[in-house]
């Protein structure tokens, strides 16, 4: 078959890509090895589909070329995805910062985008496992094409022949849902470069014994600031029975080093110096103190480890000298965990890291070295923040290359 434009990867950044391409007029293939159509869309959101946050700008992405991020954002912002919405009457509410959601299932934003689709006049092909692709480069210097279609693409549904070519792979997260690294693949098949790969939002372990006195208090939440580096998120953290989970450490495990602490900070409303102060003269245990904020069963761990670990027991307010009481003060504020890692690709809800930026089009999505290989997606080294801001991305990198393709 021969097309103008194959796009390998049904998921939102396909889709979106295909749905662009083809009204401009431009004939779509659209190729996925998954049976079921965008099936990350259809987990989303607790299956609610966050499409997308109004807050959406470029502080709200990570990658190694921070600004690549910007031309896409601009020109497809989240106020166009809600108005594809309104066309197809699909209900929707905010929920905390900025987050959108479907009103039913999310079932219904995969309905919208297969019906963009057909009426774009992109051919689907599903269940469908490419094994090769063959490039054919246009001759330089302004000389005639002999090669019409520069892309030949051989899948287990037969052959197709290309003037464009769309990566919209994905990443490794959430492998249930069909996830392959074959989008590095194919870069590395045409010498595009890939910064180096990692789970992103999701929850951070540690090694058993150090987790040992906290893993009976799995479910216990706390409203934190957790911090590394520059970066802080401030939301709920979630003890679980292998380490730390909730949207702040979702958040700042996208930024979390190997081998680094977190910085938390347990009381960010409180000035915990000043209330210390002020009770020099209680007789109530630090322990039972902090239960005006922490469970009591957190607060007795969270003690015994104080103890383990700088000494200070957990004893009568009364009995603690200046010194002391600034220690406690600081670790609540600054309490410092060394994770020992990730739940790992099967927990992360994106890939940090992929596509080396500095070889795409920040307008076009297109291969600088490489003319009419598109990438786009979760698949590119940008990565989002919990929210909506990763299918922002998928939105808005595949308008960019469907506009071009």
């Amino acid at each position: 078959m021969k097309t103008d434009v194959i796009i390998i990867g049904s998921g939102a950044a396909g889709l979106m890509c295909a749905i662009q391409a083809g009204q401009r007029g431009r004939s779509v293939v659209l190729l996925d090895h998954a049976k079921k159509l965008a099936e990350k869309i259809r987990i989303s959101g607790g299956g609610r589909c966050n499409f997308t946050n109004i807050n959406t700008g470029p502080g709200n992405f990570l990658s190694a070329n921070p600004d690549f991020c910007r031309s896409a954002l601009a020109r497809y912002t989240p106020q166009n995805f809600i108005e594809l919405l309104q066309k197809h009457n699909i209900g929707f509410h905010e929920k905390t910062l900025g987050q959108l959601f479907c009103d039913d299932e999310s079932e219904a934003v995969i309905a919208m985008l297969r019906e963009e689709c057909e009426a774009a006049g992109v051919k689907r092909f599903m269940n469908c496992e490419v094994s090769e692709i063959d490039y054919y480069p246009s001759p330089e210097n302004g000389q005639p094409k002999q090669q019409e279609h520069r892309f030949h693409v051989s899948t287990s549904r037969g052959e197709f022949n290309s003037e464009s070519l769309v990566v919209a792979t994905g990443g490794l997260s959430v492998p249930k849902t069909g996830a392959t690294p074959y989008g590095y693949h194919v870069a590395e098949q045409f010498g595009i470069p890939i910064t180096k790969l990692k789970p992103g939002l999701v929850p951070l372990t540690f090694a058993p014994d150090d987790w040992k006195p906290y893993a009976d208090l799995t479910g216990v939440s706390l409203d934190t600031v957790v911090s590394f580096g520059k970066q802080s998120f401030r939301e709920n953290m979630l003890v679980t029975h292998r380490g730390l989970s909730g949207p702040a450490i979702l958040q700042i495990s996208s930024y979390w080093q190997h081998g680094e602490p977190l910085h938390i900070n347990l009381l960010p409303d409180l000035d915990m110096q000043t209330l210390l102060d002020e009770q020099k003269t209680s007789k109530k245990l630090l322990s039972n103190y902090l239960t005006q904020w922490f469970p009591k069963s957190f607060s007795d761990v969270w003690c015994a480890e104080l103890t383990a670990h700088t000494k200070i027991d957990n004893k009568p307010l009364n009995q603690y000298n200046d010194k002391e009481r600034k220690q406690i003060a600081a670790q609540l504020h600054d309490w410092q965990i060394i994770p020992s890692g990730t739940a790992g690709y099967s927990k992360a809800e994106v890939t940090c890291g992929g596509i080396d930026t500095h070889a795409l089009s920040s307008k076009t999505m297109e291969c600088i070295e490489v003319p009419g290989l598109y990438f786009i997606g979760e698949v590119v080294d940008v990565t989002g923040w919990l929210g909506g801001y990763n299918f922002q991305w998928a939105w808005a990198s595949g308008y960019a290359a469907g506009q071009s393709v």
